[in-house]
């Protein structure tokens, strides 16, 4: 069976198939040491990486400055005036922003990590519920300097964020919103939204510094502080894939539903607005925009170029089932044919991970002990 007739078949079907595929490790990672590809040049390199930050990154941080900005004004707007119509702008406002943060949301390096930035726009997974119990201990206070967003950020990243947004918006209490203008529980939520705006402004400006991050993501060399060699940057930029494809299977999917384990749907990232999917599909289209874009295939060996075409064939099939699971995960998690989708993806990232890891990173030349899980 070849995989141009994997569509066509239905989901039980794939699922079956993909579980046999993801059984089999990658067979580079079974072989020695894999000489590094005569394409990976100094020149390959720096292709890679120009579109990697000018045709990726920086368009991903631009977009969700943008929908960041809707969002705090239509939050704004909303609490000045409550009405089905505002209220149905912060809803639209609200998924667009989630979908924008999370096809750049796989980058977790780089100036996201600096001050914390990246809790401080999405605090989870949140296990122990810390984030919870403040965002509730705080509205029921009601203390007024905790709706200026001009001084959140020197507060707990747990209330400043999409996770405190979105109980401020949907969670319990939430139906108090309509009832006045300028409520305590409102002027909050528009300071978090306006927060996680100034947030995302600093993170575009920081990769659109033409002497910042981009430039050492362009320039790799001996004087370089992040990357000394073209490898060094090509590989970091696979485990920015990696990872984000692991973030997807552990931090997304497993935190609320393991095959064979109790569901926990309410522990589901976005469950109370019903945009867990919107997030994840939004993960899913960064990691194959990303590898896409970048031109990263044109790196290997042409011998193994048919690892590029299995890659892209995984993430487009899970791009194809995940938007069809049930929002309502506690529907998603209870019923067999919404359980039997979401083992599809757990499957897909599986073998996701392991041909990104092995099979591309073979023949990229980092060898058969070569793993990002290791720490490498």
């Amino acid at each position: 069976m070849t995989t141009r007739r994997l569509p066509l078949l239905r989901l039980p079907a794939l699922l079956a198939v993909s579980l046999l595929l993801s059984a089999a490790p990658p067979a580079l990672a079974q072989e020695g040491s894999v000489p590094v590809p005569p394409s990976l040049t100094d020149a390959s390199v720096v292709d890679v990486m120009t579109r990697a930050v000018d045709e990726v990154i920086r368009p991903g941080y631009r977009a969700f400055e943008a929908s960041a900005g809707t969002l705090a004004d239509a939050t704004a707007a909303f609490c000045k005036a409550p009405s089905e119509a505002s209220r149905k702008a912060v809803d639209e406002a609200f998924r667009q922003a989630v979908a924008d943060w999370g096809r750049i949301e796989i980058v977790r390096v780089g100036p996201v990590l600096d001050d914390n930035r990246f809790e401080r726009i999405l605090f989870y997974p949140d296990r122990k519920g810390t984030g919870l119990k403040q965002v509730q201990a705080l509205l029921q206070k009601q203390e007024e300097a905790d709706t200026d967003a001009a001084t959140m950020g020197g507060k707990s990243v747990a209330i400043q964020g999409f996770g405190a947004l979105e109980f401020a918006l949907y969670g319990t209490g939430s139906e108090t919103l309509m009832e006045k203008p300028d409520s305590f529980r409102c002027r909050y939520a528009a300071a978090v939204a306006a927060h996680i705006h100034s947030t995302a402004v600093a993170l575009a400006a920081a990769w659109d510094a033409p002497d910042g991050v981009q430039h050492d993501w362009k320039h790799p060399g001996p004087q370089n502080p992040v990357f000394r060699t073209g490898k060094e940057a090509v590989t970091a930029l696979l485990g920015i894939l990696v990872h984000g494809a692991e973030a997807v299977r552990d931090q997304r999917i497993e935190t609320f539903y393991r095959h064979g384990g109790t569901a926990r749907p309410k522990s589901a990232v976005f469950w109370r607005s019903g945009n867990t999917w919107i997030s994840i599909d939004a993960n899913i289209e960064g990691l194959r925009t990303l590898f896409d874009k970048s031109g990263m295939i044109g790196l290997i060996d042409p011998n193994f170029a048919s690892i590029g075409g299995n890659i892209d064939f995984v993430l487009k099939s899970l791009q194809r089932v995940t938007p069809t699971v049930d929002t309502d995960i506690e529907k998603a998690v209870t019923t067999p044919e919404e359980q039997q989708k979401i083992a599809f993806l757990l499957v897909n990232t599986r073998d996701l991970i392991l041909r990104l890891n092995g099979e591309y990173g073979g023949a990229m030349g980092l060898g058969a002990g070569f793993s990002f899980a290791d720490g490498d």
